[in-house]
């Protein structure tokens, strides 16, 4: 088979030839020369260009899939499914500059790495890792992991990460999302911001598709499971709203009705929302120590019938008054709630 060794021969392939032989390749990569030549003939993955010279060389898009399909290896999906991506990947790029040679470049300077990675500088490489994710969403059961809906974010694709979302909600609910996406991307997210110094906008859009795929679930419509509401807002001056969202939408599967006030909802707003509404449930948040002060709440209305006070979150101080719970996590929140509905 020529693989982009010698020739029948004997010749040895000359560094001016355009492309990349084999042993440069598995060079840049650290894949042995037989892993390469295996991935070609079990998964089509291999050179796609002929030197003049009639040599089977890699070009830089073919470069670019090796380089992604070793990435979602090392990741951990399987050879086969990180070759599939990795070859629709290529394809858009590969037929653009179809019959096109490119110079060869020495892979084993750092201008030659450099000149290898092209249009793969970080910007770009983000782009590439959204369009993974994007068709990995197409083409298996639509559910990424973590790790690719934090690239995508990093990469400002608020369509992938979108639909990432809507999928892991519409497969699994609400708790399964909130605690096996949602959460750890935003670990992610977090980490790379306080290593780096930036990532304010790709934590806001993030925010922002949860956000939307929580208010579809929470906007479904259903036969309430009680006549009484739950009444979901933050404490005063607490701007972080999204795990109150994330308890409106748990509840709606649940078909339990919800009125949200969001954040920074004032004391006195709270307590005239509670006489207006008679709600069966009040649930407060806060997350920050400062916003966690608990005496506001012994001054919320006693409605008849009684509304029973739930508090949520890290930001809450001791001596909360008495019979008010304060609950650590999503599962809890609700079966707080749902308790009080009995």
């Amino acid at each position: 088979m020529d693989d982009g060794g010698p020739k029948a021969g004997g010749t040895p392939v000359s560094d001016d030839e355009p492309g990349y032989g084999i042993g440069a390749v598995a060079r840049r990569l650290g894949v042995p020369a037989p892993t390469l030549r295996t991935w070609n003939l079990r998964y089509g993955i291999g050179p796609s260009r002929r030197s003049p010279g009639g040599h089977r060389r890699y070009d830089a898009s073919d470069l670019r899939a090796l380089e992604e399909m070793n990435r979602l290896i090392h990741a951990g999906l399987p050879p086969a499914d990180a070759a599939m991506l990795a070859l629709r990947l290529r394809a858009p790029a590969a037929s653009a500059d179809a019959g096109a040679v490119t110079p060869a470049a020495p892979l084993d300077t750092e201008a030659g790495a450099e000149a290898v990675r092209g249009g793969l500088r970080p910007e770009a490489a983000s782009a590439a890792d959204a369009e993974v994710a994007r068709l990995a969403a197409a083409s298996g059961d639509g559910l990424l992991s973590p790790a690719m809906v934090a690239r995508a974010a990093m990469a400002l694709d608020s369509r992938t990460v979108g639909d990432a979302v809507r999928a892991a909600l519409n497969r699994h609910g609400v708790i399964w999302t909130w605690e096996q996406l949602v959460i750890p991307v935003f670990a992610t997210i977090v980490r790379k911001q306080r290593e780096t110094g930036f990532g304010v906008d790709i934590e806001h859009l993030f925010s922002d598709r949860v956000l939307a795929g929580l208010n579809e679930v929470a906007r479904r419509s259903f036969e309430p499971l009680h006549p009484r509401p739950a009444l979901l807002a933050c404490a005063e001056d607490e701007q972080h709203s999204l795990p109150v969202r994330a308890l409106a939408a748990a509840l709606a599967e649940r078909r339990v009705e919800t009125r949200v006030l969001g954040a920074r909802t004032p004391y006195s707003a709270l307590a005239d929302a509670m006489r207006r509404l008679g709600p069966a449930v009040v649930f407060v948040w806060s997350s920050q120590t400062m916003t966690g002060d608990p005496a506001p709440l012994a001054g919320l209305p006693k409605l008849r019938p009684a509304s029973r006070v739930v508090v949520g979150g890290p930001g809450w101080w001791d001596a909360l008054p008495p019979g008010v719970p304060r609950v650590s996590s999503l599962p809890d929140a609700i079966s707080e709630v749902m308790s009080a509905l009995r």
